[in-house]
């Protein structure tokens, strides 16, 4: 059952949705974005040599994200997503979980972060992240 009194319809399937301002897409966006510049950062760190990027790189790199996806479900769960964009979410959904595991088993730890992860981890991100703008683009 929708919360909110006011539908409106949906411009891409022409369905009738609970409204999710656009805003909220944009700054998921944004946030994701930003959190890209913070990972890249961080494998910059990484690939020259020092084991960990600083912790506070790290906690703003997750947290940018976490918000980014919690927008995201957000926006899926009350007008929904394309379905390319319910991949993309998934995908990027799967690579947090990657990013906790790096952070508790590698930064927390003060180990040397591995670096085929980190560039697996950065390479899906980008991928989910072109999916949700193609998505979100129609």
């Amino acid at each position: 059952m929708c919360l909110i009194r006011e539908r409106q319809r949906c411009r891409a399937c022409s369905s009738v949705c609970c409204p999710v301002p656009e805003w909220a897409r944009l700054l998921g966006l944004v946030l994701l974005a930003l959190a890209a510049i913070g990972g890249l950062t961080m494998a910059v760190v990484r690939f020259r040599g020092a084991d960990r990027p600083p912790s506070s790189i790290a906690m703003a790199h997750g947290l940018l994200a976490a918000a980014a996806l919690t927008l995201l479900i957000y926006a899926a769960a009350v007008a929904g997503l394309p379905a390319l964009g319910l991949v993309a979410l998934v995908i990027l959904i799967i690579v947090a979980l990657v990013g906790i595991v790096l952070n508790l088993m590698y930064h927390a730890k003060l180990v040397p972060l591995p670096k085929t992860t980190i560039v697996i981890h950065g390479i899906v991100a980008v991928i989910g992240f072109v999916l949700l703008l193609l998505a979100l683009h129609h």
